[in-house]
């Protein structure tokens, strides 16, 4: 009997057998029904059937064992792909979920070469077989992935979002005793425990735009007219405060009116300057450059110190990198390494970019705004 019809003539044993397997994979199969362990094993076994009768070029061959296999846009789930979903929601992991295929191909070829006895196995049937189930295996591991990604992410979003409440009581309190001026100890802790929050809030903000962008929210934007470098001189002037021992200089040419969302520039702004002290020679001042053109605003951050490696250049505004030596640097401690990322979205939600290059003169990120940034 060809593989297709015995799977279709067998396939309660081979159910059986597929929740009996699916009954060992604790802790996140505890307490589930036999229908919630087959889940949809029947259609992906149904699934597999269908494709075993189905023509197949060579070409078509060969895309499916790279995993190219072609989907249409819109196309319904398939069964592998619901199953992945419904076994993350349970709790199972990713090796659990490729357990069950791992089972599912040995017991289908055992039954069935149990069956045939002495006679020999169609050799197109088991090559077939094997990449059907490796189809579905890449399916339901694609979105497995994805739906765990997703439920991190709003875990995440809710925490940051959670968080604030304390953290703006913590704030209020610290702000009252500084004003309290209740002798120097007490100014001094409350210094303290504003500069803490300042760096907490700069975390949560950080972990919630981030949550926001893997989950294809975006970074929102407000725009409305503001002036850049108005904005550049009060963020500086809080960046001073922080950093008292660096330097921070600005240079301001023409005009530098535009449409954007000022508290967004102004986060974008910090963490680029922020990066700068961070990892520029201390000695050295931190120079900002806003330039008013035409069409556009630029904002240079330029700090000298060790040239990145082109090898370091090309992912710096990837999520969680950070710079070499970051663990050892000060103030590494209040960072997730999100801070270029942050700043490469901020400047996408206004149609601007922000580029950077490096060599043993100097470290340059330079951002470029429209000036009509309100129809983002």
């Amino acid at each position: 009997m060809r593989l297709s019809l015995f799977i279709s003539a067998n396939m309660e044993a081979i159910l059986a057998e597929w929740e009996s397997f699916a009954a060992t994979l604790l802790p996140a199969a505890h307490g589930m029904s036999p229908l919630e362990l087959r889940d949809h094993a029947q259609q992906i076994l149904e699934a597999i059937a269908r494709d075993l009768l189905a023509p197949q070029t060579r070409q078509a061959q060969r895309d499916k064992s790279r995993g190219l296999m072609h989907v249409p846009d819109q196309s319904p789930e398939t069964a592998a792909q619901t199953h992945a979903v419904l076994r993350a929601r349970r709790g199972f992991d990713i090796n659990q979920l490729c357990a069950e295929y791992r089972a599912l191909r040995a017991v289908v070829l055992r039954l069935w070469l149990d069956e045939r006895g002495t006679e020999p196995p169609e050799l197109d049937d088991i090559v077939r077989f094997n990449e059907a189930i490796d189809q579905a295996l890449t399916e339901s591991v694609g979105l497995f992935s994805r739906q765990v990604d997703r439920s991190r992410h709003l875990l995440l979003g809710m925490l940051g979002h959670d968080m604030r409440s304390p953290l703006q009581t913590i704030q209020m309190t610290a702000h009252h005793l500084a004003k309290l001026d209740d002798g120097q100890q007490v100014s001094a802790a409350a210094a303290r425990l504003i500069r803490s929050c300042a760096r907490m809030q700069g975390l949560l903000d950080d972990m919630l735009d981030f949550s926001r962008t893997k989950l294809g929210l975006g970074i929102r934007v407000a725009p409305a007219p503001v002036d850049v470098a108005a904005l550049a001189r009060d963020e500086l002037d809080l960046l001073r405060a922080v950093h008292g021992t660096h330097r921070v200089e600005l240079d301001v040419t023409g005009d530098t009116g535009a449409l954007c969302d000022g508290r967004r520039i102004q986060q974008m702004l910090g963490n680029l300057v922020g990066n700068a002290i961070k990892y520029g020679e201390p000695t050295a001042a931190v120079q900002v450059t806003v330039t008013g053109g035409d069409r556009d605003i630029s904002i240079a951050v330029r700090n000298r110190g060790p040239a990145i490696p082109p090898s370091v250049l090309c992912r710096v505004f990837e999520p969680l990198e950070r710079g070499p030596g970051a663990e050892t640097r000060p103030g590494s401690e209040g960072s997730l390494g999100l801070g270029l990322y942050i700043a490469r979205e901020i400047a996408h939600a206004h149609r601007g970019e922000v580029v950077a290059s490096s060599d043993e003169s100097a470290t340059v990120f330079t951002v470029r705004l429209p000036r009509g940034a309100t129809d983002v």
